[in-house]
């Protein structure tokens, strides 16, 4: 993400939104990576990890290559991005550049639309060190009582609730909200000296993967931990400014229970993710240009009212490939189908992300439920950051007669799957959806997903015991075609590879991240014995390729365009007869073994999964360019 950001070939606010994302991983890899790391530490954990580290020693690596990555992120924006928007009409202003007619304008704004909203919190003996909320942005204000010449610290959080750049009148001009509020610090403290004031911000331990170990009530255990992580989460990185005095950032640290190396010093804009804010200006001249999703190719001319999307998929199951396929026209037209249909009986689903009650998707489904279907959802109430979210429209579902569960104890559902049982005739027909993306159509439209639609007996019959095992009491261990986690998708894949290696063979995987050590080392052993491997992984890969005698023939990239690269695809050549597999998968211990996930053969799709794994393999119809 950080190299898009300083390729100058880049449409400007392309540049822009990859910086954002860019601060936004690093937010997401303190808040479970690292603060997994720290438990360790405080648990004395010997464990080491597969290169020979322990805990305490990853930290300190993490550290140094984190603080790395940080100049290079404050450089792009300090002397790249912030003069290249202001020579294209887009200023990000700093409080000390304001002129006088827009500091008046300021003014007004402070009084009407800022100053209501904010609370100094002092700190003295009367007043405890305030809780610090995680990821929030805050003022650290220094203040002197003229009369008893004393100083005190106080903290001003900026309000996630305003905007985060305030939009001057004459131009396109910002400025960070936290400027135009320590312009106006003296309302905040009136009859006080401001010493000094600055900007910090807090990142807390994220992590809930654990918290339903031994519930009772999940739902309710949930809510419990959410609870208390918003009061009690241990804070893992403190973001300041440069100039912070040593008393207060001695305090900081001290209250924050924190060492130095846990504080990281930013000489720029504080939580770069909220330039994401700028991507969403009306200018078209600053964007790529966008893609607009076709109907895939057999779903043309299906209407909402003619519910014949089944006859389709009994003539052959049907692949999408997302946001070039248009998923409202394919995943959505499915469920919308199916809740209108008058002879589907049922529909499952599992729900890991969405966008809601607003969300298609979950419209269909109540609807469904309304019309006296039998509809079931499994929501992913862990799902991280989404914690709430998810327990806010699961009890919209619930209200609106939704059989609703919470998943297994243990396990997160991490699996993308849609089941849909039909009266025709007189039999009972299954048609379901496999995925590799979530049910959300925003998300939808920015992530590069591969969707399988199909009506085959063996595969319904398979997501008909899974749905089983994840509402009832099952202990299903075998799939006809399915490979599910943690039941046998590690040992699936892992025969597959070994296969491969048997025979000299050809394999291309294409995940978001591989550092299952186990899968690593059969695909060292798939190298060594002639294989072919083609790996495409956008983020974590613990493999090392081009290694004398042992790697020599693989080959792994990363693939960062103006889509996000999200698709979990496995090829094996299998001998010359190619099999190919798409899911919600990723190569790592936690998807392989600590997950529900589901990969699903695809056997029927008219060439286009072969052409998919082929081109990505060699980085072709990549990111921009649809796979048709």
């Amino acid at each position: 993400m950080l190299a898009m950001a300083e390729d100058p070939k880049l449409a400007l606010l392309e540049r822009v939104r990859f910086l954002a994302i860019f601060s936004q991983n690093l937010d997401d890899f303190f808040q479970v990576r690292v603060a997994g790391l720290k438990e360790q530490v405080l648990a004395a954990v010997a464990v080491s990890s597969p290169d020979g580290m322990s805990p305490l020693e990853q930290l300190k690596a993490i550290r140094t290559r984190v603080e790395g990555l940080i100049s290079r992120q404050v450089a792009i924006y300090n002397r790249e991005i912030v003069p290249a928007l202001a020579q294209s009409g887009i200023a990000l202003v700093r409080g000390e550049e304001v002129g006088k007619k827009e500091l008046a304008q300021l003014h007004t704004v402070f009084r009407e639309q800022i100053f209501p909203v904010l609370t100094p919190l002092a700190v003295d003996p009367g007043h405890p060190f305030p809780y610090i909320s995680h990821l929030s942005l805050n003022l650290a204000v220094m203040v002197r009582d003229p009369q008893r010449r004393q100083q005190r610290f106080a903290r001003v959080k900026i309000p996630p609730v305003l905007p985060r750049f305030i939009a001057l009148v004459e131009g396109e001009r910002y400025v960070p909200l936290e400027d135009v509020i320590a312009l106006h610090l003296p309302a905040l403290f009136p009859g006080m000296e401001i010493v000094a004031h600055h900007p910090f911000r807090v990142t807390r331990d994220g992590d809930l993967d654990d918290v339903d170990s031994d519930a009772e009530d999940l739902l309710a255990a949930i809510q419990t931990e959410l609870r208390r992580r918003r009061r009690h989460a241990r804070v893992v990185r403190l973001e300041v400014d440069p100039g912070m005095s040593a008393e207060v950032l001695e305090l900081l640290t001290r209250e924050l229970e924190l060492q130095p190396a846990d504080v990281y010093q930013i000489d720029g804009l504080l939580d770069m993710g909220s330039l994401s804010v700028l991507t969403q200006l009306d200018r078209p001249d600053l964007k790529e240009e966008t893609w607009t999703p076709t109907t895939q190719p057999r779903l043309r001319g299906i209407a909402a009212e003619v519910p014949d999307l089944f006859a389709v998929l009994r003539a052959g199951d049907i692949l999408a490939h997302h946001p070039y396929d248009s998923f409202a026209t394919s995943v959505e037209a499915f469920v919308d189908h199916a809740a209108g249909d008058p002879d589907v009986l049922a529909i499952k689903q599992t729900l890991y992300r969405t966008s809601g009650p607003a969300s298609p998707i979950v419209r269909a489904l109540i609807r469904a439920a309304e019309r006296g279907k039998q509809v079931v959802a499994l929501v992913e109430i862990k799902a991280r950051g989404d914690e709430q979210a998810n327990i806010g429209w699961a009890r919209a579902l619930e209200e609106a007669n939704v059989h609703v569960v919470y998943g297994l104890l243990g396990l997160k559902t991490h699996a993308k799957v849609t089941l849909v049982v039909r009266r025709e005739g007189a039999h009972i027909q299954h048609y379901l959806h496999v995925g590799t993306g979530n049910y959300n159509p925003s998300t939808a439209r920015a992530y590069e997903d591969v969707s399988l639609l199909s009506s085959d007996s063996d595969l319904g019959a398979d997501v008909t015991e899974l749905f089983n095992l994840l509402t009832g009491y099952s202990r299903q261990s075998r799939y006809r075609k399915l490979l599910v986690a943690p039941t046998n998708l590690r040992a699936g894949i892992t025969q597959l590879i070994e296969r491969e290696g048997v025979v000299g063979g050809r394999i291309i995987l294409k995940v978001n991240n591989l550092i299952d050590q186990e899968i690593i080392d059969a695909l060292y052993a798939a190298s060594q014995a002639g294989a072919q491997i083609d790996l495409l992984i956008r983020s974590m890969c613990s493999l090392r390729p081009g290694v004398p005698g042992l790697s020599e023939r693989i080959r792994v990239r990363s693939i960062v365009g103006q889509f996000l690269e999200h698709s979990r695809v496995f090829s094996f050549g299998n001998g010359g007869r190619p099999e190919y597999y798409l899911g919600s998968s990723d190569l790592m211990p936690r998807n392989l073994d600590r997950r529900v996930e589901a990969v699903v053969p695809v056997t029927d799709s008219h060439n286009r999964f072969k052409e998919l794994a082929i081109e990505s393999a060699h980085g072709n119809g990549v990111n921009g360019v649809p796979h048709a």
